[in-house]
């Protein structure tokens, strides 16, 4: 376990010029007068949920600021998500995964019972995962949930980089091995696994992906660090830094199209701490953008009005979904 603080994260530039405070204030007009631009909803492929904001970790730049005592996210129980898992048939939206993170999802007791409801209905779950401790004192639930589901119980590691020394810079002494430790469980035991990793503000992708590729060969792995699904590379996420404003001008700028957007097709089911119900988020990483308590009424238009939606979403070209 490490201390909130301890660590002073590799993924953030010490050279970098701070946010400006005038951007993002107002979700209908940039800093400088122009539009913002904004995501109106589509179909709803992925829904998220939270399980909770507590960790065995405290990262030195998490992007949800999980740690061993941040409880703002309060766990989720199965008949919770079983409602809106309810609703998601009611109302024939046409998910086609369901994911989990947190937080470490393991750390929620009920998580093995949640994937059972949802891998029951037909769907795929996706468990966002450290692979480390919690995840291993649930072998047993998990070798059983592949047994009646197989593939369709997918499990994506964060290895944050290709080389044990920026990992654990960003995680803490001793993560490294305990989660390639875990990811070779996982793999050895035919579970469908993907890799999540960050890169670095000067490596080049095709760098990266190379460094994986050498790591992966030197683990036994057949997977192929050139796939996209396999091993999804986030970008570099600081909140504190100056990122651009997104216009509308700036989708034909930048040839990019609304419907691109997580928020477009996904959204984050939370349980803030001293609540008594669930509420639904815009996407993974703005958890306090809540839109509404059920999916129908989180279906509304979302403003590009944070720096994540900017850095991570427009910019970044990035989804936390499969």
């Amino acid at each position: 376990m490490v201390s909130p603080g301890a660590l002073v994260s590799p993924f953030l530039r010490p050279d970098r010029t701070p946010l400006d405070p005038a951007k993002f204030r107002d979700p209908l007009r940039t800093a400088g007068g122009e539009v913002r631009a904004s995501v109106p909803p589509g179909a709803l492929r992925t829904l998220w949920f939270n399980t909770g904001t507590l960790c065995n970790l405290a990262c030195a730049n998490c992007y949800i600021e999980s740690s061993p005592r941040n409880d703002s996210l309060a766990y989720l129980g199965t008949a919770e998500v079983a409602g809106f898992l309810d609703e998601v048939e009611a109302d024939g939206l046409p998910v086609e995964e369901v994911g989990f993170t947190g937080g470490e999802p393991f750390l929620n007791r009920a998580l093995p019972a949640m994937l059972d409801d949802v891998l029951g209905r037909g769907r795929r779950a996706l468990v966002l995962t450290n692979a480390m401790q919690p995840m291993r004192h649930h072998e047993a639930a998990l070798l059983a949930l592949r047994d009646r589901h197989g593939e369709r119980l997918g499990l994506r590691v964060s290895l944050d980089h290709h080389t044990d020394a920026v990992h654990e810079a960003e995680r803490g002494a001793g993560s490294w091995d305990k989660a390639l430790d875990g990811l070779r469980w996982l793999a050895s035991h035919g579970f469908r696994v993907s890799v999540a990793g960050r890169r670095l503000a000067a490596e080049p992708e095709a760098g990266a992906r190379a460094g994986y590729a050498r790591l992966f060969a030197s683990l036994g792995f057949g997977a192929d660090a050139r796939d996209p699904a396999f091993l999804v590379l986030f970008p570099e996420m600081d909140r504190g830094a100056d990122v651009p404003e997104i216009t509308t001008a700036c989708w034909g700028l930048l040839g990019k199209r609304p419907e691109q957007m997580m928020c477009a097709s996904s959204r984050m089911v939370v349980k803030r701490r001293g609540e008594d119900r669930p509420a639904v988020a815009a996407c993974t990483l703005l958890p306090d953008l809540v839109l509404g308590r059920t999916l129908r009424e989180a279906a509304v238009t979302v403003a590009l009005n944070h720096p994540h939606c900017a850095r991570f979403c427009v910019l970044g070209g990035a989804s936390c979904s499969a």
